[in-house]
């Protein structure tokens, strides 16, 4: 028998829109089982859909069939149904939309049955999140993931009618290109066509987005896939979606303006909250001298101290470690816990295991006492009352407070304290475990060094990639002193999230050699990697820069989700497979030998 649904009888609401002004109405829904209620004479069903829920009900009065077929549902049928909007009187849902009515039914029909589910479609569930992920089909079905995915393509949306909006055009990039070095590891493709040849998934648009400012576009965005064959981890898949912005003849404050703009009308549509602008600026040296990173969380205190001048002014103060650590070119931090915040032995403990487990040695601290003196601390026995003192007074210590303290190479000293404020500001309560806790704090993270040094392989490196402009004021010491180097590169940042990052480009290629040769890279070589790039510089590329916000990322704020993988609709695990498809799979050796390419043996 032909289905009357679908072919004759069309939708008229979702099951998230009918209220009281719609009682006396007939409508038709389709959706999920929901919930059942078998009361004999009534069976209760909430129909549901990605709009809502609505209750419907079945009595032989309204219509005999429905009733009688009414009995067969169980969870996740597929329905379709005609009936009549009424009121539920003083059985009103105060929690749903569609709370104050219910459709008696009249025509009933079973598009299709559902085996029980290996997962409940709810949202407040305890399913193990590996079998959430090989059944994601389901998983998707609950209302929080659709309200997430449902968010995101508002993101989608704003982002778009933002864009064009300025004058932007909506152009695409290639996603097979061409390897090369610096940045992420890419994912290769071999090349059927071109034995022995592989081709890269792109990490990032970077240097087309710039291609097209030299092709005289002016203003770029793009809602893109990126690749990256790294570790994952809570904030990082293997393919991900940023939002990508470039522009020429701007500064670094008009590339700010444009995002700025994007966000407050996201926080706004989405959220309701208005966000001041402009956003808050800090310069990176401040944000590493007093978080210990370039992404800090402002919701909460707990500072760094820098004691590296306070240790050296009192040449290690009878504490030889610190004065190692000082004379080696280390540097010397401290957090002060108040008083307020207690630690028992066993929290010092469990802290001083996360600090080893980041690479330090172990964790110094030092209780005060009334007097200012240390107690329950190794170091109390060899420091000098001098430094004592003047250490008490650069963190403003207080009778009853703690200091956690890290001294030796500045990346350790501040990675380990930057991690550790985070772990108590969590345990304090100052921030929630994951979600805003009501607090959006953006900042600019601006003025980065252009290089940094590389310990292992002793030569300087691109901090973030080698297109990046250098202060006018510093480009005289590429050559002579590279760490100096400061440059247009920012971060925009929400939470202690890095949420989009970006730079004003190098379009001269004089100084572009200039960088090149500061990173060890000879013309030759430079010519081979990037070669197609700097060709374009040589005809007449505009001044340009742009940044690329990190779409999960965002959404995932926005949502107040506790993982990346709860935005994303088909997500990896941490090991980068699919639980669902099963991917990565194996391949015969035939479709291997057609690519040209051998398994290995091991």
């Amino acid at each position: 028998m032909a289905q009357r649904f679908i072919d004759e009888i069309k939708r008229t609401h979702s099951c998230g829109e009918l209220t009281a002004k719609d009682i006396g109405k007939t409508v038709v829904l389709f959706g999920w089982v929901h919930s059942r209620r078998d009361h004999g004479k009534a069976v209760f069903i909430d129909l549901r859909d990605r709009a809502g829920v609505t209750q419907v009900v079945f009595e032989p009065r309204f219509d005999e069939k429905a009733h009688e077929l009414a009995g067969e549902l169980r969870l996740e049928y597929v329905l379709g149904l005609r009936g009549v909007v009424e009121s539920r009187g003083g059985n009103v849902n105060p929690k749903l939309p569609t709370g104050e009515i219910e459709v008696h039914v009249s025509e009933l029909e079973i598009f299709n049955r559902s085996e029980p589910t290996p997962l409940l479609v709810e949202d407040e569930i305890d399913t193990d999140e590996q079998k959430r992920l090989a059944f994601r089909f389901l998983d998707l079905r609950r209302p929080v993931m659709q309200k997430a995915l449902i968010t995101r393509s508002r993101i989608n949306q704003i982002t778009r009618e933002h864009f064009a909006g300025s004058g932007f055009l909506e152009l695409e990039t290639p996603f097979l290109v061409k390897y090369t070095p610096g940045g992420a590891r890419n994912f290769l493709v071999p090349s059927r066509m071109s034995p022995g040849k592989f081709y890269a998934l792109a990490e990032s648009p970077q240097l087309f987005k710039q291609l097209f400012m030299v092709a005289g576009f002016d203003r770029y965005f793009q809602i893109v896939r990126c690749f990256r064959d790294e570790d994952l981890r809570l904030d990082r898949q293997p393919e991900f979606t940023q939002i990508d912005v470039e522009m020429s003849f701007v500064t670094q404050d008009e590339v700010f303006t444009a995002v700025e703009g994007l966000i407050a009308k996201i926080w706004k549509e989405l959220l309701g909250v208005e966000i001041e602008l402009p956003l808050q600026r800090m310069e990176f040296d401040e944000s590493m001298r007093r978080f210990g990173n370039d992404k800090p969380d402002l919701r909460f205190g707990l500072e760094h101290v820098e004691l590296t001048e306070v240790v050296r002014g009192h040449d290690g103060g009878g504490v030889p470690m610190l004065k190692e650590a000082v004379d080696a070119k280390g540097i010397v931090k401290a957090i002060r816990v108040p008083k307020v915040h207690s630690l028992s032995r066993k929290d010092l403990d469990e802290l001083e295991k996360d600090a080893k487990g980041m690479g330090a040695k172990g964790l110094a601290r030092a209780k005060i006492g009334e007097g200012g003196e240390w107690t329950q601390s190794p170091l109390a026995k060899s420091i000098t009352p001098e430094l004592r003192g003047a250490i008490n007074a650069a963190c403003g210590a207080e009778p009853g407070d703690l200091l956690l303290f890290q001294f030796g190479r500045e990346a350790m000293v501040h990675a380990v304290l930057a991690n550790l404020r985070l772990i108590l500001g969590k345990k304090f309560g100052m921030i929630p475990p994951y979600g805003s806790g009501g607090q959006w704090r953006f900042l600019w993270v601006v003025n980065p060094p252009l290089f940094e040094f590389d310990e292992e392989a002793g030569t300087w490196v691109a901090a973030h990639h080698a297109f990046t402009r250098p202060h006018d004021e510093d480009v005289e010491y590429l050559e002579t002193d590279p760490g100096r180097v400061k440059c247009y590169r920012y971060d925009l940042v929400l939470n202690g999230f890095e949420i989009g990052g970006g730079s004003i480009r190098l379009h001269k290629p004089d100084v572009q050699q200039r960088v090149f040769k500061a990173l060890g890279i000879s013309p030759e070589e430079a010519q081979a990697k990037f070669g197609f790039l700097l060709d374009a510089l040589k005809f007449g590329a505009p001044p340009h820069g742009g940044i690329a916000l990190g779409m999960d990322r965002v959404a995932m704020l926005v949502t107040g989700a506790a993982s990346l993988r709860d935005v994303v609709a088909f997500p990896k695990t941490q090991k980068g497979t699919d639980l669902m498809t099963g991917a990565p799979g194996d391949v015969d050796d035939r479709q291997l030998a057609e690519l040209h390419v051998k398994r290995s043996l091991e």
